[in-house]
Formats: structure tokens, C-alpha cells, sequence
């Protein structure tokens, strides 16, 4: 799959994860889902916020970093900023942090409780040079949005902007 149908995708994990509310199936579900529906990708999971840092979570690929501090790397700046960051090539990232040599573009989204504040970040790794693209970051986003509201439901009352 070269280019992915961004709703397509939102709307099959939706259905996948539909009346789940274990925090680890819907994040260990939809790093497997996402490993599955995209093309060259080589990790896809999730850090999350936990005592000053982020912590592996559920993942899909070769054996990761498990402790990366805020506001390093890829993942802890997006983290940091509350922002996607869309990387072509990690060596021009200052601060890359190398889990997997063979990784050459990231693309990290911010997911965020149902208060707007981040837990997480989602992450995708590439071994292409150049494979993420701003469609990538704007599905992804969409993505995440999904996943956040889906561990952190609107309390009573509350507006989403899904």
C-alpha cells in the first residue's frame, strides 16, 4: 500500500477495537493493526508518559529503547512539544536516539487525554529515506485522535472535535 486511505483505516480499527476499554488491547491492537495495513514500516508503537519520561509500551517490531527522557529524540520532542514531528532522514534529527540502525524516517504523533493533556506518542519507523508523508501525518493524527478518545472516553458532558 503506497498511499493510505486514511478514513478506511480509522474506520477498520474503530470496528476492531469497538467496546474495548483495556488500556494494553487497544494500544497492542492497533500498534499490530497499523504494523499490518502500512507499507515499509518497520516498528510501529507506543511510548507513554510515566514518572518523568516515556516508557515502551506496546509495539510492533525489533526490540526497542525502553526509557527515553522528554524532549529527546524524536519521541520525546514531540512529546514535549505536543506536536507531530515528521522526520525524512533521522541522521539530520539532532539527538536521534538509534533503536534500530536500519530505521531511516519517523514520523511521531502525540496522543493526548480526553483534558488535551499528552500520555504518549504514537511512533512509526521506516527504513526508506522520505517515507512519511504530510497525508501520513494528518491520517496518523486522525488515528491517534481515535486511540486517545478510545482510552480516555468525553466525560458526561464534554464536546469532541472527532
Amino acid at each position: 500500500m503506497t498511499t493510505a486511505p486514511w478514513q478506511r483505516l480509522a474506520d477498520q480499527l474503530s470496528a476492531l477495537l469497538e467496546g474495548e476499554s483495556d488500556f494494553i488491547v487497544i494500544l497492542a491492537n492497533a500498534s499490530a493493526f497499523l504494523m499490518d495495513q502500512l507499507a515499509d514500516v518497520n516498528w510501529v508503537g507506543f511510548y507513554l508518559h510515566a514518572e518523568g519520561e516515556l516508557l515502551l509500551g506496546p509495539f510492533q517490531g525489533k526490540p526497542a529503547c525502553a526509557h527515553i527522557p522528554i524532549g529527546r529524540g524524536v519521541c520525546g520532542t514531540a512529546f514535549a512539544l505536543r506536536e507531530s514531528i515528521l522526520v525524512n532522514d533521522v541522521h539530520t534529527f539532532p539527538g536521534h536516539i538509534a533503536c534500530d540502525t536500519a530505521s531511516r524516517s519517523e514520523l511521531v504523533i502525540p496522543i493526548f487525554d480526553n483534558r488535551q493533556m499528552p500520555i504518549g506518542v504514537l511512533d512509526l519507523d521506516s527504513p526508506l529515506i522520505g517515507r512519511f508523508t504530510e497525508a501520513d501525518r494528518i491520517g496518523l493524527e486522525k488515528i491517534a485522535r481515535l486511540i486517545g478518545a478510545l482510552l480516555f472516553p468525553p466525560e458526561a458532558g464534554q464536546k469532541t472535535d472527532s
